[in-house]
């Protein structure tokens, strides 16, 4: 999520008055196990950069902890409110981050290419020693990090892109991500009335034949969590936050759908999705950085949060979240998401 996501270069302020255009990442060489782009996989070498707002981080957060990458990947966190100048260390001490040493993640675009012109945008994955941006191609990110970097895996991680699911996955995955992921950008920074209500149609025609694929399985492919569970999740959880007001995705909340809501409750509640959500910083940053949109930057009270964790009883319809292996350990020290910006039981 960046200036990308409304065309290269725009201020918050564009936000809204532009066309929107999901601009391709710039930047997508591969961290794999032979090190075939010149970024071979190795503990502690790289630094994940994400803002918990944004639905494409977040699913490289949820990846990372289903597969007990904590230790091998270290984590920065931006402030859920960028300027013009990029995403800012400023949750930091000295509002720099700890380990790259840098308090805009622009200077880690910069030292990989002089006066880049494009958005800067998260997750970014970042080589500590020479500080150099390696990659911020958040489609490939993940799928990376569950094949390339099995090595690294704790024991029992589940296979979140298994081979003999792959094409189904990619097929579910790639609607979603038209019609949903991008859907609701497509909405909320339309320009034009029927740009605006195109994009509407999208968003919840590919919902209701989601919540209807939905309805007798647990999980979206197969009976375990795979990589298309984690980038429908990543929309659906800030659905009702900012979707359905700040984008005006509003035909229903997802409260209303008693399968999504039951769905996403229970990833929600799985260990390795709901205790990496920051609602706090996901509203903040819609409401606040899109002037275009919001410009008196005002963030709503609501909703509220204690549904989140009501009992959602997919169980019943049977399926292994962790497939034969087993849940994640607790959030690491320094990682959790504070109470305030969450449900509390």
């Amino acid at each position: 999520m960046s200036d990308a996501a409304t065309g290269e270069g725009a201020g918050n302020t564009e936000y809204g008055r532009k066309a929107f255009k999901r601009s391709k990442s710039h930047f997508a060489d591969r961290i794999t196990a032979d090190g075939r782009d010149g970024w071979p996989v190795e503990a502690g070498r790289y630094r994940l950069v994400v803002s918990r707002a944004c639905p494409w981080a977040s699913r490289a957060l949820i990846s990372r902890r289903l597969l007990g990458l904590e230790e091998a990947l270290s984590l920065g966190v931006t402030d859920p409110i960028q300027d013009d100048r990029s995403w800012r260390f400023t949750l930091d001490a000295d509002g720099r981050d700890p380990v790259l040493g840098i308090r805009f993640l622009h200077e880690a675009y910069d030292k990989r290419e002089t006066d880049y012109p494009g958005g800067v945008s998260v997750p970014a994955i970042v080589d500590v020693p020479s500080g150099k941006l390696v990659t911020n191609d958040y489609q490939q990110i993940t799928l990376d990090l569950a094949t390339e970097w099995r090595q690294l895996h704790r024991p029992g991680a589940p296979d979140l892109y298994p081979e003999a699911l792959r094409d189904e996955i990619d097929t579910v995955a790639e609607g979603i991500y038209r019609d949903v992921n991008n859907g609701v950008y497509r909405a909320g920074f339309a320009t034009g009335q029927q740009e605006y209500e195109a994009a509407y149609a999208d968003v919840f025609r590919r919902l209701d034949e989601v919540s209807e694929r939905l309805r007798d399985q647990r999980y979206l492919v197969g009976d375990t969590i795979t990589e298309a569970d984690i980038r429908l999740f990543t929309t659906l959880v800030r659905f009702d936050a900012v979707y359905h007001g700040h984008f005006k995705c509003n035909r229903n909340k997802l409260t209303e759908d008693p399968v999504l809501w039951a769905y996403v409750r229970d990833l929600y509640q799985t260990p390795g999705f709901g205790d990496t959500v920051d609602f706090d910083h996901i509203k903040r940053h819609y409401y606040v950085v899109h002037t275009g949109v919001n410009p008196t930057s005002i963030v709503p009270v609501g909703p509220d949060l204690s549904g989140w964790l009501t009992p959602h009883h997919r169980e019943q319809l049977g399926g292994r979240p962790f497939g034969d292996g087993t849940p994640p350990g607790p959030v690491p020290a320094g990682e959790e998401v504070p109470a305030g910006h969450r449900p509390v039981a």
